[in-house]
């Protein structure tokens, strides 16, 4: 086991230094760091009144070493990044660690709780719709899960929001709505669990596709588990059906869920920047799509590589936990 992960662990390493070329010749291409000084952000002269001099714009491409061959301002940056010195946003003039740090906090919350719910409801429908196929409960969860699938998150965010705080604060004629629909928490104090107010519809949100999609794999590989000759043999023995489909199914049908998992989690990402913006979360999505839009080129970057660490953080669990769940990999 130890010498998967070292394996693991190594390949991870690889696969981030290669994202990290990429992505930073990517921003270079794209990007101009000094937009703003040359004219705001498209590049127009006119857009901030007159045209900043040749000798400020020299001065900044020597500073921020924007004159030097692109493999030395990659090595550059490599080196600050690794030692954790990102720069400060040219939009802000704060640090970029800071700023993401405490973003990514925010962000975690969201993506924690939207992953275990996430799970318990694709397990829970997975096995409930696996243990029973073809029947109206499993029809009217498949379809349910279509749905859920089908439906734009932009678009089920409005209507949570429609329906979940306006609606039911005008039906019953309630002072507060039960659910918050704006940022972290209310500047009202003394409201009672206020963040978790906050928290259930960005979360709600963002578990929507998620649990569609994975109650989808669980009822999938359950019934290819459930008619395993190990299975019928376990039933005629007399084991009771729940320990059947819960100690001896589930668990099987776990092992090609795992690795599904943690590439639909990294997808997360793309998600958080259209909840965060909706629900005004101040979180790395909303970051992401500010810093886009002011091209703030000192956060876009470093921005890039944490989803990407993120993304490959979640591959390298999966790896690990399909180890302890299936011992082939292990002896692989």
């Amino acid at each position: 086991m130890i010498g998967l992960i070292a394996r693991r662990v190594a390949w991870s390493a690889a696969i981030l230094l290669l994202a990290s070329i990429a992505l930073f010749v990517f921003v270079r291409a794209t990007t101009d760091p000094l937009a703003v000084i040359r004219g705001g952000t498209t590049g127009d002269p006119a857009a901030s009144g007159e045209e900043a001099s040749r000798e400020l714009i020299d001065a900044e491409e020597r500073r921020l070493g924007l004159d030097r061959p692109l493999a030395t301002q990659y090595a550059t940056w490599l080196g600050h990044f690794v030692r954790g010195d990102w720069g400060e946003s040219t939009v802000s003039r704060r640090s970029v660690a800071t700023e993401i740090r405490q973003k990514l906090w925010n962000t975690t919350q969201l993506v924690v709780w939207a992953i275990l719910l996430s799970l318990a409801v694709a397990v829970v429908v997975g096995v409930v719709c696996a243990s029973r196929p073809d029947s109206f409960v499993d029809h009217l969860l498949s379809g349910l899960s279509f749905v859920g699938l089908s439906m734009p998150g932009f678009w089920f965010a409005l209507l949570a929001i429609e329906w979940l705080v306006f609606q039911p604060k005008t039906l019953f004629g309630l002072n507060q709505p039960i659910f918050f629909s704006v940022g972290l928490r209310s500047s009202t104090p003394g409201v009672p669990l206020d963040f978790l107010r906050h928290l259930a519809l960005p979360v709600l949100v963002l578990s929507l596709s998620l649990s569609a999609a994975w109650s989808r794999y669980v009822r999938a590989a359950m019934l290819d588990v459930v008619s395993a000759p190990y299975i019928r043999m376990a039933r005629a023995k007399g084991v009771p059906r729940r320990r059947v489909l819960v100690r001896h199914a589930l668990r099987n049908a776990l092992i090609p869920f795992t690795t599904v998992s943690a590439v639909a989690i990294g997808h997360l990402f793309g998600g958080v920047i259209v909840a965060e913006t909706i629900f005004a979360w101040p979180g790395m999505g909303q970051l992401f799509r500010n810093a886009l839009l002011a091209g703030d080129t000192n956060v876009v970057l470093p921005w890039l590589m944490v989803a990407a660490s993120f993304v490959l953080l979640l591959i390298l669990i999966s790896d690990i936990l399909l180890g302890l769940l299936d011992p082939r990999v292990r002896a692989s």
